[in-house]
């Protein structure tokens, strides 16, 4: 098996070209960033895709941003996804990454929900994943287990950050069994969190070597699982971010750190882990 490391655009303020550009410099093999609503950015973006060669993962929002419309019903979040994923078709994504639906939803409205929205997927011949994501119907393993055992076709991006603050501890108890789960995860986020936030201020840091080695261990069980099922390539973008996960000083509001050099530390280091992974 093969890893293949994407640059996430989050909190990255200037173009896909030159983004391109800084992500062969340092090693990555993809593109993942939000999908372009715009018709005429998304024209030029998907001419640029094709001449580069660049393989893009495309992430998207069910109503209609990160954090859903609370007014909106699961019909407004399915018309949405339905018209987004015709927009990323245009551009041939290597996946389709979707943060759908709302937590506040009953458990039969989710389980209708997701079976319809895979249908969507089919319909429009994309390879559709579920990302775990707190404010989502994803937000906790244990509603998303409860729908794997209704819609097991189900197929998701595992950034388990999430879950660690929404159950505010590492899941590394025998009992925390997230096997269903893990045995259908095509493609990980790899961020660090910790039981009182999504983001660690440095996964390097000695302070919170239990977290990056809980995060690992995760990854390490979603490539066996995946080698178990004979996948070829896994892909892995390191998902450090801004938008109050990145930790600033009090008063001054400057940050302890900077994107673009975190997401490649945790790039070299998952790129050193997978080889350890392979050996062992």
């Amino acid at each position: 098996m093969r890893l293949e490391i994407f640059r996430t655009l989050w909190g990255y303020t200037h173009g896909w070209p030159q983004a391109i550009a800084e992500l062969r410099e340092a090693g990555f093999d993809g593109l993942e960033a939000r999908l372009p609503l715009d018709p005429a950015l998304r024209a030029e973006y998907a001419r640029l895709l094709v001449a580069e060669g660049v393989p893009y993962i495309a992430t998207l929002f069910t109503a209609h941003d990160v954090l859903p419309d609370q007014s909106a019903s699961p019909q407004v979040h399915l018309d949405d996804l339905q018209r987004k994923l015709g927009y990323a078709a245009e551009l041939s994504p290597r996946l389709v990454n979707s943060l759908a639906g709302n937590d506040r939803w009953s458990l039969a409205a989710q389980v209708d929900f997701f079976g319809r929205a895979l249908e969507l997927a089919a319909a429009q011949e994309l390879t559709c994943l579920f990302e775990i994501h707190r404010a989502r119907s994803l937000y906790s393993p244990w509603v998303t287990l409860e729908l794997i055992r209704q819609v097991p076709e189900l197929r998701f991006t595992t950034d388990i950050s999430h879950w660690v603050v929404v159950c505010e501890r590492l899941l590394d108890d025998p009992a925390d069994d997230l096997a269903p789960f893990v045995e259908r995860v095509q493609h990980i986020q790899a961020r660090v969190g910790y039981d009182q936030g999504p983001q660690v201020p440095h996964p390097g840091a000695p302070e919170y070597a239990n977290a990056l080695a809980f995060h690992q261990k995760h990854w390490e069980a979603v490539w066996r699982a995946q080698q178990a099922r004979g996948q070829q390539v896994t892909t892995l973008t390191p998902e450090f971010g801004p938008d109050g996960y990145l930790h600033h000083l009090p008063f001054t509001n400057a940050p302890i750190a900077d994107l673009w050099a975190l997401n490649r530390w945790m790039a070299d280091e998952e790129r050193r882990h997978f080889q350890r992974f392979l050996e062992s």
